[in-house]
């Protein structure tokens, strides 16, 4: 049953698949006249004559990796970046946004480079940025990016122009995977545990990197390949670019626990004759964040709150929304901490800037965009307009839309709107219309059907796309691919409004869903399989994360039929015990109790129970190995395995 296991995360599972490319896939199509006027109009609106960024990218630059491509051990690429050679172009092609053309250039930069005195970083070997400091005798890393074999190739690029100094430290500056993945690329479990190496992280670290994704993992991880393009091939009419880099990298995803937490704002710590003054950001761009002043340098981390993007506040691959407020109150907090000590800003995505008076006014007009999406789409709700109507009306003025840190690259002012109103208010408009619409399918033959048929909807959409109304072509289409997933004609046309939509769009991630979408209503849905796990995670679930995804994957329908109890202990350091029932199609658990009479009681080590519920080793095999001690009736637990399901990761978005 579990294959999912073992990518436990959305995200995980993204970063597992491989773009697709068969030799009978339909070709994408060109621009059309409107979306090359559409795309010409960014040029005129917006300060293409600023380069001071082009500057920025390049400054301290000491050398690039003599190759473009990362491998691991067997020889497979981990990370390509010839795949994006497209980009030395000199002419915008008519099939990318001017903005977004931009942004992909910018994030083309790669190789290491000098922040300040004693700070490094590598950049554009993976989604995100490691950053190396230098202490007295050995150096200290910050995110050390997705994979092992990133992160490893980082650490030696390092080494090829700098003193060849141990690993001291590595520092997690939040609970998100492309910040803590490549850990064992540039250290080891065994240098941890012996005291060589601090690992420090935010106070709550480990659950949030755990569990964050861990209960809607499946949905998260298919939704993913349509946030990032990873199905999608790489050029001017697929996938260019991620807003916060190229793309994430396919290697092993590994973790080690933090040995140091960061508990409160204004905590110090020196590690090798390096001084770090902490600013806690917890519930902002992740659920457990911190930044990091270096006052010998004078030097501000600013980990993922202060990027040069309209960052998230909702997430399209789907997680819990972000808090607006204390986003903008915690950038407020860092101006008034550290405005008036700080030469240098750098984050963990893009480049750094440098100049106090630079970095003040970058830091305040992104918490000023913060701050105006969040009381202005809560103005707008206080006055009666619905989730969408805000989103389409919410406009942030010139001052903070023309700078090009604020433009939306990976969040939008569109969809940040809708989350702040999602935060509040949730799904439901308060129209009775939209309390309880009907299922895709159902309102699909209906709307079908009162437009006269499907050849009438094919035909009012046709008349929309000639337009260039691409938005309502789409829309009018969604109910025929709906009512009848087999009309080729109707998603032909879709996918041809998707496309359309794709190459006008600034934002990287919403072009990727939109070519995405356009690419599997032609050639249907891709059947990938995963390329990595990550054990390291897995292992680090706690026996309570365990016990609820189990609950999540029990087939309720036909658990309800079934009644069941157990007394489940784990064996080894910690040892626990468990009082699970199976009732009501529930399946509920008591940490630290047990049931007097169960069907059944076992003790067993925690990775025995994965592998097994993994399939990857059987009862008889463990009770043969002596690593299982069971009482009671046996066939309890074999009918109870049964009864999880089996997600399908491929599972249909752009058709029922």
């Amino acid at each position: 049953m579990y294959n999912k296991i073992a990518c436990v995360a959305g995200f995980l599972c993204s970063i597992a698949t491989l773009a697709v490319c068969a030799d009978d896939t339909v070709q994408p199509k060109p621009a059309t006249e409107y979306t090359k006027k559409l795309n010409a109009e960014y040029l005129k609106k917006l300060p293409f004559d600023n380069k001071q960024d082009f500057d920025d990218a390049k400054r301290g630059f000491v050398a690039a990796l003599p190759n473009k491509v990362i491998k691991r051990e067997d020889g497979s690429i981990v990370w390509d970046l010839n795949s994006y050679n497209f980009l030395n172009a000199t002419t915008i092609p008519d099939t990318i946004n001017p903005s977004l053309w931009r942004i992909a250039k910018l994030n083309y930069n790669h190789g290491l480079f000098l922040v300040t005195n004693r700070i490094y970083q590598v950049r554009g070997y993976d989604l995100s940025n490691m950053t190396i400091v230098e202490a007295d005798s050995g150096i200290i890393i910050i995110d050390p990016l997705v994979s092992k074999e990133t992160a490893k190739a980082a650490l030696d690029l390092y080494y090829m122009h700098r003193p060849k100094k141990p690993v001291v430290a590595v520092i997690y500056t939040h609970s998100h995977v492309d910040h803590f993945g490549g850990v064992k690329g540039v250290t080891s479990q065994q240098a941890v545990d012996s005291g060589q190496v601090k690992i420090v992280a935010p106070d709550g670290f480990l659950e949030e990197a755990i569990s964050e994704n861990v209960y809607a993992g499946n949905a998260m991880g298919r939704r993913a390949q349509y946030q990032y393009g990873v199905t999608l091939p790489r050029g001017v009419s697929g996938q260019v670019d991620t807003g916060l880099g190229k793309a994430v990298s396919i290697g092993e995803t590994t973790l080690i626990a933090p040995t140091v937490s960061i508990t409160k704002t204004g905590e110090k710590l020196t590690i090798d004759g390096v001084e770090m003054e902490f600013q806690m950001a917890p519930e902002t761009e992740a659920p457990a964040e911190m930044l990091i002043y270096f006052p010998q340098f004078k030097a501000l981390c600013v980990a993922e709150d202060l990027t040069h993007t309209l960052h998230n506040l909702y997430t399209l691959r789907g997680a819990q929304v972000r808090n607006a407020a204390k986003w903008w109150k915690t950038i407020n907090e860092t101006i008034q901490r550290y405005g008036d000590k700080v030469d240098v800003i750098f984050a963990q995505h893009h480049w750094p800037r440098w100049g106090k008076q630079n970095i003040v006014s970058y830091m305040q007009k992104q918490r000023d965009q913060f701050k105006y999406i969040h009381d202005q789409a809560l103005n707008l709700m206080n006055q009666g307009y619905t989730m969408n109507e805000v989103a389409n009306t919410l406009k942030v003025p010139e001052s903070l839309s023309q700078e090009w840190y604020n433009r939306g690259y990976y969040g939008s002012v569109n969809h940040n709107a809708k989350a702040v109103y999602q935060r509040y208010l949730g799904w439901y408009s308060s129209n009775p219309a939209d309390l309880n619409p009907l299922p895709p399918v159902a309102a699909g033959k209906k709307y079908v059907e009162a437009m006269g048929g499907e050849e009438a909807v094919l035909k009012h959409a046709q008349n929309a796309y000639d337009m260039g109304e691409y938005r309502w072509a789409a829309e009018l289409l969604k109910h025929a691919v709906f009512a009848n997933p087999d009309n080729q004609a109707a998603r032909n046309l879709q996918a041809d409004a998707f496309e359309q939509l794709g190459y006008q769009q600034e934002n990287p991630t919403w072009r990727n869903e939109y070519l995405v979408g356009a690419y599997e209503l032609r050639n249907g849905v891709p059947q990938l399989g995963v390329v990595v796990d990550s054990p390291d995670i897995i292992a680090a679930m706690t026996p309570e994360m365990l016990f609820d995804y189990l609950g999540i994957s029990l087939n309720g329908t036909k658990a309800s039929k079934e009644t069941a109890t157990f007394n489940i202990t784990f064996s080894g350091n910690h040892e626990r015990t468990f009082a699970v029932s199976l009732e009501n199609g529930v399946l509920v658990y008591t940490p630290d109790a047990s049931i007097e009479k169960a069907d059944l009681s076992i003790t067993w080590d925690k990775n025995d129970m994965l592998a097994l519920l993994a399939g990857k080793t059987s009862l008889d095999e463990l009770q043969k190995q002596d690593k299982i001690k069971i009482s009671g009736n046996i066939e309890k637990l074999k009918k109870l395995i049964d009864l999880f399901d089996k997600f399908n990761p491929q599972f249909n978005i752009v058709t029922p």
